[in-house]
């Protein structure tokens, strides 16, 4: 098949009609802060109907840091490691992820069995895709994150489920993400199920706020956010969410050769994220990036496949706008 490769600008703005507002993939503040990760508070937004920031300063348990920094460790020494992990981390130069040779189980129209099949065979591919990068990279103490995929409504560490607009998130106070398997589906805008890299996108980016998180690098992330300034803490949001958007590029891109996509399937997928950027879907919460961010650093990752290429910590600020 086809390998399409092209600039996001290229690709027309998705149709999506006011009954389907595209809804905010990422990541939810636990309720209380959790006392086994070093992510505490984050950052929670649920579709375009969230005031700005469910919470204006993000911090960290102490239990959650010392276990991360080690018995007795010094949080300073945990900050310097966080910044050096987000700018300038081994990840950046552990090159291309390894080819894991994923095949998908085809999804079918309005059945949630199928679409199980497909969530639980992509996040066996991504679990041994980052294990091995992370290996690579001489990173230790990656775990696979677990896996909720979700019929019912259903209560997390980071707030309750389902929520407006909010079909995918990962919650870091319990390293699991939590995908509706019907909700995946209805809030895409009425995109068919065959082109599956419009939901292999979604898993792959929840799947990078693991990888953020394991990394050290999500922690920064916050501790950026912690700024008095609202627009300081807008940034930091969008360097987050857009490098999870490139990270899910990469992966894709690793798996090309038996993940392919058709021309048709490509501009789904990118039409798909274009419609999901703070322009269109949230024009007032500026915490995502721009429609053409949001699908570009996502092209950034398809096309150039190495991690150096998903640094959003060091680029400007128009870069993550």
């Amino acid at each position: 098949m086809a390998d399409p490769r092209r600039s996001p600008s290229q690709s027309g703005q998705a149709s999506r009609g006011p009954s389907t507002q595209a809804p905010d993939y990422g990541y939810h503040r636990p309720a209380r802060r959790p006392r086994r990760t070093a992510t505490g508070v984050v950052l929670a937004t649920l579709g375009g109907v969230a005031a700005l920031f469910v919470v204006a300063v993000l911090g960290y348990s102490l239990a959650g840091s010392d276990s991360k920094a080690g018995a007795g460790g010094d949080r300073s020494r945990l900050r310097s490691g966080s910044r050096t992990a987000a700018l300038s981390g081994p990840l950046y130069v552990s090159g291309t992820l390894p080819r894991i040779e994923c095949r998908l189980p085809k999804i079918t129209e309005h059945d949630e069995a199928s679409m199980r099949r497909f969530l639980d065979t992509l996040s066996d591919c991504l679990d041994q895709a980052w294990e091995r990068q992370f290996a690579k990279a001489g990173v230790p103490g990656f775990t696979a994150p677990q896996r909720v995929f979700w019929s019912l409504p259903g209560s997390s560490p980071c707030g309750s489920y389902p929520a407006p607009g909010a079909s995918a998130f990962y919650c870091p106070a319990n390293d699991t993400m939590y995908v509706g398997l019907s909700n995946v589906v209805d809030t895409a805008g009425g995109e068919p199920v065959s082109h599956y890299a419009v939901y292999a996108r979604v898993i792959a980016h929840e799947y990078g706020h693991h990888v953020q998180e394991d990394a050290g690098i999500l922690e920064y992330g916050h501790e950026l956010m912690a700024s008095d300034e609202t627009d300081a803490r807008a940034e930091a949001s969008r360097r987050i969410e857009l490098q999870a958007q490139c990270f899910a590029g990469a992966f894709l891109s690793a798996e090309r050769r038996t993940l392919p996509m058709t021309r048709k399937q490509y501009e789904a997928m990118i039409d798909d994220n274009r419609a999901r950027g703070d322009d269109e879907s949230r024009p007032d919460l500026r915490d995502h990036g721009s429609g053409r961010h949001y699908a570009g650093w996502v092209v950034r990752g398809y096309r150039q496949g190495v991690l150096s290429a998903c640094n959003t910590w060091t680029v400007s600020a128009a870069d993550v706008s």
